[in-house]
């Protein structure tokens, strides 16, 4: 059996309430996966970025939870915005 570092299981732990959060409200579960596959790629030993994704993800996960959350933001780069 695989032995998970305290870190580990709190990741997995987060990544689980997203996911039973999410299911009850349409389309979010796809984003909620694609994000933590996306931040899986982030080397171990990035401890200070993986514990700001966290927190971030605890804020988050809070906001998904609330009764009035409908759907996700998105901050997309507008190539107007350069000029």
């Amino acid at each position: 059996m695989i032995r998970h570092s305290k870190i580990q299981k709190l990741i997995l732990s987060l990544y689980k309430e997203f996911l039973r959060a999410g299911k009850e409200k349409p389309g979010f579960l796809p984003r909620i996966q694609d994000e933590f596959r996306t931040n899986a790629k982030i080397p171990k030993t990035d401890v200070m970025h993986i514990e700001y994704l966290i927190r971030r993800g605890q804020r988050q996960l809070e906001q998904l939870k609330d009764v009035n959350t409908k759907q996700l933001g998105a901050f997309v780069k507008d190539s107007r915005s350069n000029k």
